[in-house]
Formats: structure tokens, C-alpha cells, sequence
């Protein structure tokens, strides 16, 4: 079932039924949003495969395309995962062939801004020259990280935040209890993915309420613990960015407090709370898309805490 986004879903599933479909496509929006969950399902549209699990079963006119763990090495640390000019060659190789058992074959690249320089210009040589019905997704939250050339030739759809109540009604159908529904709502921000993650492991409502905890005992600690945290955090870079969303969300809803009401958390004015939530943005995204040194950037953090 898709939770929200009909406008985008009602429009793909028309441009299916009439034949119209273009040969590449760039689904736009935040983490967490519901863009793989609409890719894979518009593509057993094209498959005529709606009642197949296609992204655990391999269906031979489909191919992912992910990011990969580098191998290259800055100091002691790795890269951060891409997309290598290899997968590219790869799905060059793929659309050399024709469709197996459906009409198109299709290619979802999800984490399409991981593309290497290299493997970007790879790809765009293989978008300027389309072979029969094929038909490529590009899913990122950073488009404008991907080559103006390879935006310049291929259809954006943005996707959005859905609503509460869109939300509410999905999660009352399934019969979660009111307590429960009320929590997520607060922490899944109106992404369907967090959704799904809280369904699947409902340990992790409990975690966000521990990390919480972790950010305002840092508010109000001194300047060696807030160092030795960072140290700490930096070690276990898997959970990091997970971390930095999680605070932003908690940042952003005092922000929203401290403007709509007097008696709101004034332990920060409204520029400063703006500096750091601009700050830890920032810092969420070097860290997950370049080499810079996640402790020294959490310190930089911390002095700002």
C-alpha cells in the first residue's frame, strides 16, 4: 500500500495506461519519503508484475543500481559509498540486450547523487542514446549534486511530506492502538519510510526518545563532554547520520514551540537555534556524501551546542 503522494502516483500510473512513458525519470525528496516504495511499484505496472515481490525476487527485465563501499582510503577511513563507473558499464551492458518477458526493461538507481564524476558521464552517454523501451529512475535527495546535463534530459517528480491524517488512516486500518499511532506521527515527520522502520522494530520508538535525551543532556553540559560524546559518536559512523536526523527533528520542533509561544524553550534564541540547526544540516550532509572528518566536524558542533 502507498501512503500518500496520489498526485504523483494517479499521474504515473495514467502516463503507464496511455503508453506514454518517458525513457528516464528523477524521483526528488527527502529520506525516508516513499520514492523507492513508488519506483519499484510503478515498475511492476510496467512489468506486468503487480503481484510479485520484484525487489526480492530478481525479475530479468529489472536491475538495481546502489551505492557501493569504496575502496580507496583517506587516512584511516573509508570513502563514503558510490556509485562506481563499473555498475555503469554494467547497466550498459544490460540494455545491450533486449527485454526478456515484459515490454521495458527498467533500471532503478536509487542514491542516483552517488555517482562518481566518472560514472556520471558514463551514464549520461547512456541516456543520450536510449535503446528500445528502456526506462531508467533516478532516486536522490540531492539532485543538484547529479550533472545539469543529466537533470537537463530526464522528467522530475518531487515527492512531499505527507500529511497527518494521510498518516492516521493508514496506521488506524492496521489497527495500531491510539497511543502508539500518536507516537509515530510525532517522530516520522511525514515520511512513510520512518513509518514502515517503526512497524518493523518498534524498539526504535524508544530509541529516538533515548537519543532525545542524549541532545538535551548535551545542552546542558560542559565542553569536555560534549567532546568526548562527539569522539564517541564519530566511532560508529553507521548510525551517525541516523543520529544528526534525529536531532534536527527535535531542533526543529523547539524552533516551531519557541515561535508559536511565549513560555517556549528559552534556553536559545530563535538565531541561534536557526545557526544550529542550519549547522547540523550541514554537517548531516558532508558527512554522508563526502570525506570530511565527522569528529572534528560533531566538535564544531558541540561548540555551538
Amino acid at each position: 500500500m502507498i501512503i500518500g503522494h496520489q498526485l504523483q502516483w494517479q499521474y504515473l500510473k495514467r502516463i503507464a495506461e496511455m503508453g506514454q512513458v518517458p525513457h528516464a525519470f528523477l524521483f526528488s525528496g527527502e529520506e525516508k519519503i516513499g520514492k523507492r516504495k513508488i519506483a519499484i511499484e510503478f515498475a511492476k505496472i510496467l512489468l506486468g508484475s503487480q503481484n510479485q515481490d520484484i525487489e526480492k525476487r530478481v525479475h530479468p527485465d529489472l536491475i538495481f543500481i546502489e551505492p557501493k563501499s569504496g575502496s580507496q582510503k583517506v587516512g584511516s577511513k573509508k570513502k563514503n559509498q558510490q556509485i562506481q563507473i563499473s555498475q555503469i558499464r554494467e547497466l550498459n551492458s544490460y540494455f545491450n540486450f533486449r527485454s526478456f518477458v515484459a515490454p521495458f526493461k527498467i533500471a532503478i538507481i536509487d542514491g542516483a547523487h552517488c555517482m562518481r564524476q566518472d560514472a556520471q558521464s558514463s551514464f549520461l552517454k547512456l541516456l543520450e542514446e536510449p535503446r528500445g523501451k528502456a526506462l531508467f529512475i533516478l532516486i536522490t535527495p540531492f539532485p543538484k549534486m547529479l550533472l545539469p546535463t543529466i537533470i537537463s534530459r530526464i522528467q522530475i517528480i518531487k515527492f512531499y511530506k505527507v500529511p497527518d491524517f494521510e498518516i492516521k488512516k493508514y496506521l488506524q486500518a492496521r489497527s495500531i492502538p491510539e497511543k502508539t499511532i500518536n507516537e509515530i506521527i510525532s517522530f516520522c515527520e511525514g515520511k512513510p519510510g520512518r513509518i514502515m522502520d517503526f512497524l518493523a522494530d518498534p524498539q526504535r520508538l524508544k530509541a529516538e526518545n533515548e537519543r532525545i535525551q542524549e541532545i538535551i543532556e548535551l545542552m546542558n553540559s560542559d565542553l569536555v563532554s560534549r567532546f568526548q560524546y562527539a569522539e564517541s559518536l564519530s566511532k560508529n559512523p553507521q548510525n551517525l547520520g541516523e543520529v544528526l536526523e534525529i536531532w534536527i527533528r527535535y531542533l526543529r520542533k523547539i524552533l516551531l514551540v519557541n515561535i508559536k509561544r511565549e513560555d517556549g524553550f528559552k534556553q536559545y534564541s530563535l538565531p541561534k537555534l536557526k545557526k544550529i540547526i542550519n549547522l547540523t544540516q550541514k554537517i548531516n550532509f558532508l558527512i554522508s556524501t563526502t570525506n570530511v572528518n565527522s569528529r572534528l566536524a560533531l566538535e564544531i558542533l558541540m561548540l555551538e551546542l
